[in-house]
């Protein structure tokens, strides 16, 4: 997720091809205004590149395009969904064949390297259409043996270039290599592509992709892990770079602050790629758990490799239990809530990232249950102005973070507020806010300003695009179709 800001710059004008002040004549219901459906429909029309510029076309993917644009009344719902959700595939999906098997190389966007994170969430949307497809299915396991390659080559790295390139981040102070584009230690680097292949598996039955590369994959996993609980001194892992941002570097010498070695995983930077104060990422070490637990699975039902498979449910026993005394802080307003990070020293960060995994999106990603009380306190305190990364302002609100920095709302946290509500009329309200701050692109971007929605960074994030895109998708398979139909 390396970010540059774009704001309101040449990309995002020529992307701009219908302004929303030119749709409004059409939308408008009153006295004075016939509305238009012809003119609605040539408003809206699609901002998806050319079919012969498209990287990677699905038929299972364009066939729920169309179906979802049927059912859907609210023509500009339909016309942001058509061009958010085959975002991944149109724009940064580079398929080909590497020994005879598929490979798949997923830009994040506007950067043309793979984060480990963002590829796996990027493409996670389309693995419930995989058993529809046999091209996509070539498509998705191309991406997860892209991963245990990645991880092979170095499991502390977040992304990687397409081949021993080189690049910007050669000259940080740490172990680089040519195949790597940042090696900033994140815990859900590793994470998300335990997520990506299990969800595969169950999905297709297909468990080819859980070969060599894969047990060498969970074996660099677990020593990683293993490493950075630092209970045998503080590991191999430093980062170091010359920069002005203070969150792109790790103090005391590359290691970061100091932890008390707790049981806890250590992840030096977060999923928005901005080094953590207290180096226990409390939901980054929840996902642990969770995929963990997934992994042992694998090796149990797959491999048939029962040490692994127990190697990997003891360490996510150890890190839950280590969770359960260390993680919790008493608030004085909200009660037992998670904290954002911890040291095992007793500090506690109080606060929320938008970027995911964050503790607002730990029921999405399975790590919690939706009403656990005590996520349900954070969930109250993470939406609310006693988080200093949350921002309300006249065209929206939602939680921002340190990388774009004050006032900044990321539209995915409103996404995660969306995913993980059981309240009808506040998933309706994220919906709106979200159709309200597209800037007139018909996609999403990576932060919008509180006040502004046409001051946003980065007009082609390809995450938040098909996130939109997933999120709408699950409410009409959940029957949420009057919801939406009512925006």
């Amino acid at each position: 997720m390396k970010k540059r800001n774009i704001g309101l710059c040449a990309i995002a004008l020529f992307c701009m091809h219908n302004s929303a002040k030119a749709m409004e004549p059409a939308l408008k219901q009153d006295n004075t205004t016939v509305v238009n459906h012809a003119q609605i429909a040539a408003a809206y029309k699609t901002n998806r590149p050319a079919v012969k510029d498209r990287l990677y076309v699905s038929k299972a993917v364009e066939a729920e395009i169309l179906r979802v644009k049927k059912l859907l009344t609210n023509q500009k719902l339909a016309w942001m969904f058509e061009n958010c959700f085959p975002n991944t595939l149109d724009t940064t999906v580079h398929y080909r064949l590497l020994n005879g098997k598929p490979d798949t190389f997923v830009y994040t966007g506007d950067i043309h390297a793979m984060w480990l994170r963002d590829s796996g969430a990027q493409v996670w949307p389309y693995v419930q259409l995989a058993h529809k497809d046999p091209e996509l299915k070539k498509m998705l396991e191309g991406v997860i043996r892209r991963q245990f390659m990645c991880i092979n080559i170095d499991p502390y790295a977040n992304a990687y270039n397409d081949g021993p390139t080189g690049g910007h981040w050669m000259s940080d102070l740490t172990d680089m290599k040519p195949e790597l584009h940042e090696r900033k230690w994140e815990i859900d680097s590793l994470c998300y592509p335990l997520r990506l292949a299990y969800q595969y598996w169950k999905e297709t039955g297909d468990a080819s992709v859980f070969d060599e590369a894969w047990l060498q994959a969970i074996t660099n996993i677990l020593k990683t892990f293993k490493e950075q609980q630092r209970k045998d001194g503080i590991g191999p892992y430093k980062f170091q770079r010359q920069t002005e941002r203070a969150l792109d570097t790790l103090n005391n010498d590359g290691l970061g602050a100091p932890v008390n070695p707790v049981g806890l995983i250590v992840s030096c930077f977060r999923p928005s790629d901005d080094a953590t104060t207290f180096q226990y990422l409390v939901p980054s070490n929840f996902f642990a758990v969770s995929s963990l637990r997934k992994a042992a699975e694998i090796l149990s039902s797959v491999n048939q490799n029962t040490s692994l498979a127990q190697e990997c449910t003891a360490l996510a026993d150890e890190v839950e239990v280590a969770l359960q005394k260390y993680a919790t802080y008493n608030h004085p307003k909200y009660g037992t809530i998670y904290a954002f990070e911890v040291d095992g020293f007793g500090n506690h960060m109080l606060m929320d990232d938008a970027n995911v995994p964050s503790l607002l999106a730990m029921p999405y990603l399975g790590d919690v249950d939706a009403n656990d009380p005590i996520y349900q306190n954070t969930r109250r305190f993470v939406w609310s102005l006693d988080n200093p990364y949350f921002f309300k302002g006249k065209a929206g609100e939602g939680i921002g973070g340190p990388h774009i920095g004050y006032d900044m709302v990321w539209p995915m946290s409103i996404m995660m507020k969306a995913f993980t509500s059981q309240d009808d009329q506040e998933i309706k309200e994220c919906i709106k806010m979200l159709m309200a701050t597209d800037a007139g692109t018909g996609f999403m971007h990576e932060s919008f300003h509180k006040d502004d929605p046409a001051n946003f960074t980065r007009a082609w994030f390809a995450w938040q695009n098909t996130l939109f895109g997933e999120l709408i998708l699950k409410l009409v398979n959940e029957g949420k179709l009057d919801l939406l139909n009512s925006i």
